[in-house]
C-alpha cells in the first residue's frame, strides 16, 4: 500500500460548451474555504491562443459529503497589469494557489503572470475571495550568483502560519519553482539519464519574508530572502523535475505538501518526447519546514483515466489545491484537486495514516 495514496472521486469541472473563455481548457485550480465556510474553486480558464484568466466557482457536495459539481460564479482576475500581458496581444493569469495567512489577515493568491519577460510569480490579496487586489510581482534578494528576479518562476504558494527563517526571524515562507535556463523537461530530456542532479535546479525552493518583530505584515513591496533549495528530483517517477503543488497543509505529522513530479513517458522517443506528470507527497517539519520528514518513493496518483492521459497535454496529473474535511467531521480526510491533461479538473481523496511509524513501515 502506498502511504497517502489518493483515490479518485470524480471529474468535477470540464470546459463549458460554447464558452469562449474555456475553449482551451479549465485546469489547475486554487481551492479555499471562504468566511462562509463554503468551498470555492479558482480554475485557470484558457481561451483561444492560451489566454488565461482565473475564475471562481462554488463546489457542490452530495449527501455523502463528496464533491460532485461546481457552480460557476465568474472571473476574479484576467490579464490587465503590464506584467500579465505580452506584446503580441496575449497574456496570462495562470495556475493560482490560495492560502489564508493569519499574520496578514488576508487570503493571498499566488499565480503565474505570463508577461513580456516570461512567467513570473505575482500576488493578489482578498478578505472574502470575491474581490482581489493585485500586489505586483514577487521580489527576491540575490542568492549567491542567482538573481531570482530575472529567472522564470512558477508554482508558488504560502505557508499559512508565521515560521522561523533559517536565521530564526519570524517570517512568512513561500514555496516556488525557479525555471533556470536549460532545465525544462525538454532540455533535461536530452541529458544523460544517469547525470548527477544539480540540487540548485529543477527543484522546489523555499524563501522567506522577515516580519521584523511583527511589524510590516503587509506583503506590499515585500522582498523574499534566505533562499533554500527544499527538494530536488530523487526518484524515477520525478526524474526530470519537481514542483510545489497545493499549498502546505498542517497535519498531525507536520506540513503536508502534495507536489508534482515529471518523468519521461514510457512511449517517449528522442524524435517525439513525451512526459508523465504525477503527484507525490512530502511531510515537512512543522517548526522548520526546510527539513523533510517523509517523501513519497512512488506516486500517490498517476495518469490513468482517459481524461488524464488524453487532452491538451496528455498524461498529466497536476495537484494545486487541498481541502481538509473538518466540515463533515473527518479531519484525517484530505481532498486534493488537480488538473487533468491541461483540460479539466479532478478531485481525489486520501486518509492520513494513524502514525508516521505505520507510514514508514508500509
Amino acid at each position: 500500500m502506498v502511504p497517502f495514496k489518493l483515490h479518485r472521486i470524480c471529474t468535477i469541472m470540464k470546459p463549458e460548451k460554447g464558452n469562449e473563455l474555456e475553449v482551451e481548457g479549465v485546469l489547475n485550480p486554487a481551492v479555499a474555504r471562504g468566511p462562509d465556510n463554503e468551498l470555492y474553486l479558482f480554475p485557470r480558464m484558457v481561451a483561444k491562443n492560451n489566454y488565461s484568466r482565473i475564475g471562481i466557482a462554488r463546489v457542490k457536495f452530495n449527501d455523502d459529503g463528496d464533491p460532485f459539481d461546481v457552480e460557476r460564479l465568474g472571473i476574479v482576475l484576467e490579464p490587465d497589469a503590464d506584467y500579465e500581458k505580452r506584446p503580441n496581444g496575449g497574456g496570462g493569469c495562470e495556475d493560482p494557489r490560495i492560502t489564508y495567512v493569519g499574520a496578514i489577515e488576508h487570503y493571498i493568491m499566488t499565480y503565474t503572470a505570463f508577461g513580456p519577460n516570461g512567467p513570473r510569480i505575482a500576488m493578489a490579496r482578498s478578505k472574502n475571495l470575491f474581490q482581489w487586489e493585485r500586489m505586483g510581482l514577487v521580489s527576491f534578494s540575490p542568492y549567491e550568483h542567482i538573481d531570482f528576479n530575472n529567472v522564470n518562476d512558477k508554482d508558488a504558494s504560502f505557508f499559512p502560519a508565521v515560521l522561523p527563517s533559517p536565521h530564526k526571524h519570524p517570517s512568512i515562507a513561500m514555496l516556488h519553482r525557479p525555471l533556470f535556463p536549460d532545465t525544462t523537461p525538454e532540455d533535461t530530456f536530452k541529458k544523460d539519464d544517469n547525470r548527477k542532479i544539480d540540487e540548485h535546479r529543477e527543484s522546489i525552493w523555499i524563501s522567506y519574508k522577515n516580519l521584523k518583530e511583527g511589524k510590516d505584515t503587509s506583503l506590499k513591496n515585500a522582498k523574499f530572502t534566505s533562499h533554500h533549495c527544499l527538494a530536488h528530483p530523487e526518484n524515477s517517477w520525478e526524474s526530470l523535475k519537481i514542483g510545489a503543488g497545493a499549498p502546505p497543509l498542517l497535519t498531525k505529522f507536520g506540513w503536508l505538501l502534495v507536489y508534482h513530479g515529471v518523468r519521461k513517458h514510457d512511449d517517449s522517443t528522442k524524435e517525439q518526447p513525451k512526459y508523465t506528470y504525477s503527484a507525490g507527497a512530502m511531510i515537512l517539519s512543522e517548526k522548520a519546514p526546510q527539513n523533510i520528514i517523509y517523501r513519497s518513493p512512488e506516486p500517490i496518483l498517476a495518469p490513468k483515466l482517459p481524461g488524464e492521459t488524453i487532452g491538451v497535454v496528455g498524461n498529466v496529473v497536476f495537484p494545486t489545491g487541498t481541502d481538509r474535511r473538518d466540515d463533515i467531521g473527518k479531519p484525517n480526510r484530505i481532498d486534493v484537486y488537480y488538473g487533468m491533461a491541461d483540460d479539466r479538473i479532478g478531485v481525489a481523496k486520501m486518509e492520513l495514516p494513524e502514525s508516521l511509524h505505520e507510514m514508514k513501515e508500509e
